[in-house]
């Protein structure tokens, strides 16, 4: 299908999964009653997405305490952390409107994953007559984990990178095996590590170039045939309804992205100052053959943080424009983030985490419609 869409993963957290991790974290609930809203939340954004016609769903990312630590904690204040962490990690993020999100500290080896996504997806199967997708967090992300100017005794940096490349390898192929058709790799520090953030020791290490070459330590394990559903999702993140380095000019990370050999990109670009820009750089630095893999750019057309609803039209139009630039046949539509990344996030600009799941399934809604409108039109165009 020429233009196909795909969500990125998250939905806003329901109001009462959100207070129901605060009751966990305090212990006045337990485990399986946590797991119970979870699940009722997981099941409602899997049957809103079908009725929106998304072709290919998730639960919202329900069940995770966020894109970025479901293999490593139950809850983003750490309770349920895995062995050998530490919940004393560096930041992963400080955002515009000031709060940050905080990684946990590696305290030796061996480095394991708690939990694995292919245990959402077998749950997401069992609910969904749609196929089925699962995000998944990129090495460079948890690479972060590891003490930055030091040597951890008896467990050194090279060592816990082979573990980690290892668990992420098995995440994915996980997911795979236990029926999604689609998985996604959440990159969300690759803009951020341009941003040389004095409040952020790692981004002023230049690690760009670092990051792509793990990610691809575990991309190339895959076949061509596999890589083609294997993507990359980049943004300048997307927390409570800020950012963290959208100020970074994009041309940093676009120039060097694609050097990643996966097979598709959901690329954030509704929120850009000109976008047009975007389309261009990812029609010129996207690759037509990516060791065997046509890379194919889902532009983002929706901004998860603005509570204003697109018009399908405007999808339309965009689309229309970044087909100018990005070959039809490798040119698709997303959202510009997950609508709510992190498990605590009660969306201020739109005013609560309820209303902001009414107001994400418009706007998928209106991204299905506007990418029908620019498939017919650029259809005719070309016939």
């Amino acid at each position: 299908m020429a233009i196909p869409t795909e969500l990125v993963g998250s939905l806003p957290r329901p109001m009462k999964l959100q207070e129901a991790y605060e009751a966990y974290d305090q212990g006045t609930i337990g485990w399986s009653e946590l797991q119970a809203e979870q699940d009722a939340a997981a099941e409602d954004s899997i049957k809103r997405l079908e009725a929106t016609g998304e072709p290919i769903v998730t639960d919202g990312e329900q069940r995770e305490s966020s894109f970025a630590t479901y293999p490593i904690t139950d809850t983003l204040a750490g309770t349920g952390l895995a062995d050998n962490l530490a919940g004393d990690g560096q930041f992963f993020a400080i955002f515009d409107d000031g709060h940050h999100r905080q990684l946990p500290r590696l305290t030796g080896g061996p480095f394991r994953y708690k939990t694995f996504a292919s245990e959402f997806v077998t749950k997401n199967r069992a609910i969904a007559t749609h196929p089925v997708k699962q995000a998944v967090i990129a090495p460079s992300m948890l690479m972060l984990l590891y003490p930055l100017e030091e040597e951890l005794a008896g467990y050194s940096r090279d060592q816990f990178l082979a573990d980690l490349c290892d668990e992420v390898e098995k995440d994915i192929r996980g997911c795979f095996d236990a029926g999604a058709v689609r998985v996604s790799i959440d990159f969300t520090e690759g803009r951020l590590a341009n941003k040389n953030d004095s409040r952020n020791p790692w981004t002023n290490k230049d690690m760009l170039q670092e990051f792509i070459d793990l990610n691809n330590r575990v991309i190339d394990r895959f076949s061509a045939e596999e890589r083609v559903n294997i993507g990359i999702h980049t943004c300048p993140g997307g927390d409570c309804d800020s950012v963290h380095s959208k100020e970074v000019p994009y041309e940093k990370l676009l120039s060097k992205m694609f050097q990643l050999n996966a097979g598709y990109f959901l690329i954030q670009c509704a929120s850009e100052d000109d976008r047009e820009a975007v389309y261009q750089m990812c029609g010129e630095y996207s690759r037509e053959d990516a060791n065997g893999v046509p890379q194919v750019c889902f532009m983002g057309v929706v901004n998860p943080l603005d509570p204003a609803v697109e018009t399908a039209e405007h999808v339309a139009n965009e689309l229309v424009t970044a087909a100018k630039h990005i070959p039809v046949s490798r040119l698709g539509a997303t959202d510009d983030c997950g609508f709510s990344p992190f498990s605590r996030d009660v969306k201020p600009k739109h005013g609560s985490p309820d209303f902001a799941r009414d107001i994400a399934m418009q706007k998928i809604t209106a991204r299905l419609a506007g990418a029908a409108m620019a498939r017919q039109e650029l259809g005719a165009a070309t016939a």
